[in-house]
């Protein structure tokens, strides 16, 4: 969610003036949120509780916050400081490093590999366990939201971004190897979406329109699905997210619906067994389509969506991810009111989407009292449910299982357009974390803090 966007949201609550930013972390089992005060940290693996894992206060006004995995890594950056990333251990409250660069920071992205972040006009590639700066993509098109896509796959790093302030033209680029692996042609308008399933297979975007989203397949850029959010109106398409498995892909924008649309290849072999009217209709459609103009053939092929959400909002900015929480599918959409809405997906026969759970993500007492009254009239059987906002566990909870670190943190600062420099001292991630599975960062000997040194 850009926060210039969420700063301009209405601010009638407090959660309104309190809320800056939100992301899912790239397994989607965790919320980022950027405040007033700071950011907190929420576990998102239940449906009835909301826990906050963290709560940091080391700079007011965070605009950006993107935690890796579970681990303990957590990027931030402020408005009093939007130049400068710091790379938090927090459950040590220990700052791992600090790094500026020549403008404003956009937007940062991570994997276990790659710490990708984002300017207006150039791109910087991080090595993530030493935060040496690999790569610097300077003079790419103007890209005032900072918009880019990293792989959570490791292995298949890639980054996809704008290649074209004017057309919605994208740049795949090897993260690992430092290359440029392919251009995709995706839409006439300009980008305003960008999205890879967790294989780092498929690629979803969609323009400044709203109206069309497309997946590719990477890293060839095939074209594989397209499907209609709308025609009536152009929308701000706000987030994409693809389900664990790539075989659901959601839609969020700054209207009242959320679009879930489903991947899947219609077999032609299903038609020839049981030749229907439907069928015969569809290939001759499919057959007239060759001969219509590119548009028309274009919206002939496409589908719509497989499920729906209808929010009691509209004009609020939002982000939604799809995951599967206690062993089902679900819809999560945080918003800009200051909640976290949990929806139920169905996977087979999709169409609207089931709202089972809201939480606020800021403590309010008079919100709080309105919000049971709500959540009694979505799911009256609820009535014993514990508060929607888990309280913070005490501190000594983390004393007993982390300690703190033994010397005062250090940082070093480092210009974004020198690619010699980076950490020469210390690990950001041990070797060991490079393997699949759960990031679990909290042995003592984990994030050292940088030794001071000159760039």
């Amino acid at each position: 969610m850009e926060p210039q966007e969420s700063r301009d949201a209405p601010d009638g609550t407090d959660a309104h003036r309190e809320f800056v930013c939100a992301s899912f972390n790239q397994d989607t089992t965790s919320l980022s949120v950027g405040t007033r005060t700071g950011y907190r940290l929420f576990s998102v693996t239940a449906v009835d509780k909301l826990d906050c894992i963290h709560e940091g206060v080391e700079c007011p006004d965070v605009y950006i916050v993107e935690r890796l995995f579970s681990s303990s890594l957590v990027v931030v950056v402020s408005v009093s400081m939007p130049r400068r990333m710091n790379v938090y251990h927090f459950k040590k409250g220990t700052e791992i490093c600090n790094y500026s660069y020549s403008n404003n920071i956009l937007s940062v992205r991570l994997n276990r590999q790659r710490l990708v972040v984002c300017l207006e006009e150039s791109l910087y590639i991080h090595n993530i366990k030493d935060m040496k700066l690999l790569k610097t993509l300077l003079n790419t098109p103007s890209n005032p939201t900072g918009l880019c896509a990293l792989s959570v796959n490791h292995s298949n790093s890639y980054l996809a971004y704008p290649g074209s302030a004017t057309i919605g033209e994208v740049t795949v680029y090897d993260a690992n190897n430092l290359s440029t692996v392919t251009l995709i042609q995706a839409h006439d308008s300009p980008l305003a979406a960008l999205a890879f399933n967790a294989s780092g297979t498929k690629l979803a975007s969609a323009s400044e329109k709203g109206t069309v989203i497309r997946v590719f397949s990477v890293p060839e850029g095939q074209r594989l699905f397209e499907f209609r959010r709308g025609m009536k109106r152009y929308v701000s398409i706000s987030s994409l997210s693809f389900s664990a498995d790539a075989q659901f892909l959601c839609a969020s924008s700054n209207t009242e619906t959320i679009h879930i649309f489903k991947l899947e290849q219609h077999s032609p072999s299903r038609e020839e067994q049981s030749p229907t009217w439907s069928a015969y209709m569809g290939k001759m459609f499919t057959a007239a389509s060759t001969y219509l103009p590119s548009q028309v053939s274009d919206m002939m092929h496409q589908d719509r969506a497989f499920a729906t959400v209808r929010l009691n909002m509209s004009g609020l900015k939002n982000i939604s991810a799809l995951a599967t929480i206690q062993k089902l599918p679900r819809l999560l959409v945080a918003s800009s009111d200051g909640s976290l809405y949990v929806y139920n997906v169905d996977p087979q026969d999709g169409g609207d989407c089931v709202l089972i759970q809201k939480h606020r993500l800021f403590d309010s007492g008079e919100e709080e009292e309105e919000e049971e009254q709500q959540q009694q009239e979505v799911e009256p059987k609820q009535e014993e449910k514990p508060q929607d906002v888990a309280p913070q566990p005490p501190s000594q909870s983390y004393a007993a299982t982390v300690a703190l670190a033994s010397t005062p943190p250090s940082s070093t600062t480092l210009m974004g357009y020198s690619e010699e420099g980076g950490a020469q001292k210390g690990e950001v991630i041990p070797e060991h974390e490079f393997a699949e599975g759960p990031v679990c960062l909290d042995d003592e000997n984990e994030f050292p803090p940088f030794g001071n040194q000159s760039n």
